[in-house]
């Protein structure tokens, strides 16, 4: 039987991590494309050149040719610029759109049948505009930010209590920035309610709540924090790894209810938009959207959110993108 095959757009920092990441766990044969010649053929060259210490079989090729993708059954997308200091969200829409514009036109051309993962920034805008260039069904068309999100709040939790983070069951909604909405009341270790945990150990309901809200805070802020001390660049491993998470879901056929930015038509209250949500991914992509019952608070921070999506794509719009 024949390998998938992952074809993944862009080389820097995260493409290198999502060839190394795919080839580790066996998910297919891997296509890194970039722009900029020579620089993937190295980058993959440099992976497969591990692959018998690594003990993987995946056949790896970097390219600059988009022929080279052709028949992609997963495609990933990391292809755009980071914002720069000086630049402005309007200029930030405006270089990523060209981008993601010739990336959809070549996606179509040579892989009419992908299920596609897009990461680039501003990531609701972004997935919007490749569903709009590609004109590929909404289930074939997804964004990844929810499932790295979901993993940063899971993380301050467990570090916060002392435990394990393979307990900690925690979600993020939303659009991918700012008004992200981490579920506190659903967020659990093992089904025990986090904030019930957090009360124990301070004995202390109002301390309690404060820990929690610097916890949303700094998942929040989480990708902010990174570049800070990174001062050169932007989160790449973490990224990577959740955006494979989603890959595998669907290579492998796993029914996985994950956090992904969808297309919603009529959930939450939003009809026409890509807003994270949980979602079943499988064989077929985006298998299905479960909407989370949400108290009067958790309805009005998701509204906002959405609303913060709906003005980030009119904001494209305005611009002719």
């Amino acid at each position: 039987m024949s390998r998938k095959k992952i074809a993944l757009i862009g080389g820097g920092q995260i493409g290198g991590v999502l060839a190394q990441l795919a080839a580790l766990r066996q998910l297919g044969d891997v296509v890194l494309f970039d722009i900029v010649q020579d620089m993937p053929v190295g980058k993959t060259l440099d992976i497969a050149e591990a692959s018998r210490i690594d003990g993987f079989d995946s056949h790896l090729k970097g390219t600059s040719d988009y022929k080279d993708i052709e028949n992609a059954d997963i495609i990933i997308v990391t292809a755009g610029l980071p914002r720069k200091p000086g630049m402005s969200r309007d200029d930030l829409l405006t270089t990523n759109a060209a981008i993601i514009k010739s990336v959809a036109e070549n996606v179509k051309q040579y892989a009419p049948n992908a299920i596609c993962i897009i990461i680039s920034n501003p990531l609701d805008a972004m997935v919007t505009l490749f569903k709009k260039v590609t004109g590929f069904p909404a289930n074939r068309v997804m964004g990844q930010s929810g499932v790295l999100d979901s993993s940063r709040f899971s993380s301050f939790i467990a570090w916060e209590l002392g435990v394990s983070v393979k307990d900690v069951n925690a979600m993020v909604l939303g659009g991918h920035g700012d008004t992200m909405v981490p579920l506190v009341r659903y967020a659990n270790v093992n089904g025990i309610p986090a904030m019930e945990m957090i009360e124990k150990k301070y004995n202390d309901a109002t301390k309690a709540k404060e820990v929690m809200t610097k916890i949303v805070d700094r998942t929040k802020q989480a990708g902010g924090e990174v570049v800070k001390l990174l001062k050169t660049g932007s989160a790449f491993y973490s990224p990577a790894t959740a955006a494979i998470q989603m890959a595998e879901a669907i290579l492998n056929d796993e029914k996985r209810l994950l956090p992904v930015c969808a297309l919603l038509n009529g959930e939450y209250g939003c009809n026409g938009y890509y807003v994270g949500v949980p979602a079943i991914l499988g064989a077929n992509g985006v298998e299905g959207i479960f909407e989370v019952t949400l108290n009067n608070e958790e309805k009005a921070l998701m509204d906002n959110s959405v609303k913060a999506v709906t003005n980030l794509v009119a904001d494209m719009e305005r611009l002719g993108l």
